[in-house]
């Protein structure tokens, strides 16, 4: 769900909480449309993210540090000239607005005190996060919009901020009450509209989820049609939106996340229990609505921010994929044809054997048949052009080139297939990235490769970013694993940094990371192996599969063939668990 009106209300309660009355010590930008304010205050050092992303605007304080480019960008270098070591009196909400004001009390370059406000309007492709001073104006915006990008509201520097025009037709939710609302309903023109398709269209401020939960609660059917409410129907709407409103009034808001519970992927998420998906969604309860948003928009845009800015090499990746694939079915076609060879052999030696009754000219030969246990007479066809023994020597060269052509097929399906093996494992790295060291290298693996040519590259390593690191877990009992972001890291990690003893682990005949167990001396537990495993199993394309196999064995019993593309290894011994990965667990063992 977007981030709407009443979540976003809870959101700063939250933060309004926590952050008022503490100092910003530095602002960072990580991203274009992000930007990280870093804040000390009586409840200790916190960072609040602003994302005016417009797939995913929203605010919330984060835990991890963001990787910020080596030249801070130029809004970034205006707010830490206007914003720097202010203090942030209140972080609020307009009315039932998507969007918040940070007032901040700092002062001006003659020392003088002064109010300014950071306002983030987090409303999807108009997001924005816009500086302006005590008396309204613009300072500047993180996206400027002038007259050519929108005719009725600009918001350049040195303008007077002006607030985003009202959603027409729509009311504020928190102004009515549930038989306000009926009475609303009963003016609904069109009957045929779906209960919760009306309610979005009257209310502002609510997302499509609240107003299919409200019709849901209500008659057990968002979709049902307004005119087939009956006199209960509405009476029962009203109480449950007056419950509603109640909820909020009191702040009473719940983080809940909401998970597939078929494969465990993230859903939605919710400032109160949602009904409507029954049994097909899991309900988790978080502790604050920042790890509530973190959890839902990391896990959930993480891959899709990676994969935007890895559009290229995935393209050329892909391509790759898909022109090898077709390579392959043709190849495995003509290596079918090849499987008759033995019959050419047979037509030969059958020829061979009558010279004595054929001669040049004869369109067939008939022949008995010694191959077959019956002996039949069988008819072979001869060109008239040869002679018997040239008609022999011409089925003999016919075996011969078919036994030569399977032999090179099936050597080149072999490395078709180990390369499109590999494709398919670069695209899952592709995947597992999580920032741009990460797509640096896994460019730097396919100019090794072959696969990217290094002009292609040349503007993507203009800055070259520090090197990438695997990932990093400790069990719950206390032993390290890691486990490998791209086949370079999968190599460096199985065939040089671990040592022999260690316990190498991998989804069997599934593409994913190769993981280390370190065990230092140790006899590794059950526990640790257990959760070795599932960090396998996560890091592969079965993380949202049950019952995964994963192969286990010491780092001494792999063995890198000469030739063979990154991250490919052969072993012989080993042993095999099942597992199935529990995403909240694995999270909890990483180490950041």
């Amino acid at each position: 769900m977007p981030l709407d009106a009443v979540c976003l209300r809870a959101v700063l309660t939250e933060l309004n909480r926590k952050a008022a009355g503490g100092r910003i010590d530095k602002v960072y930008q990580p991203d274009r449309d992000e930007i990280v304010l870093s804040i000390r205050g009586i409840h200790g050092a916190m960072r609040l993210m602003v994302s005016a992303e417009p797939s995913a605007p929203r605010m919330h304080f984060i835990d991890a540090n963001r990787e910020n480019p080596a030249a801070p960008p130029m809004f970034c270098m205006l707010l830490r000239k206007y914003v720097q070591g202010a203090k942030i009196v209140s972080i609020t909400q307009p009315a039932l607005e998507r969007m918040a004001v940070i007032d901040l009390d700092t002062t001006d370059e003659m020392g003088v005190p002064v109010r300014r406000q950071l306002v983030c309007e987090l409303m999807g492709k108009h997001s924005n996060i816009i500086l302006k001073d005590h008396e309204g104006r613009i300072i500047d915006a993180i996206r400027r919009i002038d007259g050519d990008i929108s005719g009725k509201r600009q918001v350049l520097p040195g303008l007077f901020y002006r607030m985003p025009p009202a959603q027409e037709g729509k009311t504020d939710p928190l102004t009515l009450n549930g038989g306000q609302l009926v009475s609303m309903l009963n003016t609904c023109e069109d009957e045929s509209k779906k209960l919760d398709k009306c309610l979005l269209s009257m209310l502002s401020g609510l997302s499509p989820l609240v107003c299919r939960e409200l019709a849901y609660r209500s008659v057990g059917d968002a979709a049902k049609p307004v005119g087939a409410l009956s006199l209960a129907d509405r009476e029962r709407l009203a109480t449950v939106f007056d419950e509603f409103l109640s909820r909020i009034q009191a702040e009473d808001y719940q983080p809940v996340l909401l998970t597939r519970t078929e494969d465990g992927s993230v859903q939605d998420f919710s400032f109160q229990p949602i009904e409507q998906y029954e049994n097909l969604v899991r309900q988790s309860e978080l502790e604050s609505f920042s790890v509530l948003l973190a959890a839902f928009y990391e896990k959930k845009g993480q891959a899709e921010r990676m994969r935007r800015k890895a559009g290229d090499m995935i393209k050329t990746v892909t391509n790759a994929r898909d022109r090898l694939a077709r390579k392959l079915n043709a190849q495995r076609m003509e290596l079918e044809q090849t499987h008759g060879r033995d019959e050419y052999k047979r037509m030969g030696e059958l020829i061979a054997a009558n010279f004595y009754q054929l001669e040049k000219g004869m369109t067939r030969a008939k022949v008995i048949d010694y191959f077959d246990e019956t002996c039949p007479e069988i008819e072979i066809q001869l060109d008239i052009r040869y002679t018997p023994q040239q008609n022999a020597q011409r089925y003999f060269k016919l075996y011969t080139k078919a036994k030569t052509a399977e032999e090179m097929l099936t050597q080149q399906i072999a490395d078709g297939e180990a390369e499109l093996s590999y494709l398919e494992s670069v695209l899952q790295s592709i995947d597992e990235a999580e920032n741009e060291r990460d797509l640096a290298q896994l460019r730097e693996e396919l100019v090794q490769t072959g696969v990217l040519s290094r002009k292609q590259t040349k503007n993507k390593r203009q800055q070259k970013p520090a090197a990438s690191v695997p990932f990093e877990y400790r069990t719950s009992d206390g032993f390290s694993v890691w486990a490998g972001k791209n086949n370079l890291q999968n190599d460096l990690l199985s065939m040089k940094t671990a040592y022999k003893s260690d316990i190498w682990f991998h989804t069997q005949k599934i593409h994913g990371s190769h993981v280390i167990l370190a065990v230092d001396g140790r006899e590794p537990t059950d526990t640790a192996m257990t959760e070795a495993a599932m960090i396998a199993a996560y890091h592969s394309k079965a993380k949202h599969s049950s019952m995964v196999p994963v192969d286990y064995t010491e780092v001494r019993n792999l063995k890198k063939p000469n030739g063979a593309k990154p991250g490919f290894v052969i072993y012989h011994v080993y042993q095999t668990a099942y597992v199935t990965p529990d995403e909240t667990h694995i999270e909890s063992l990483r180490v950041r």
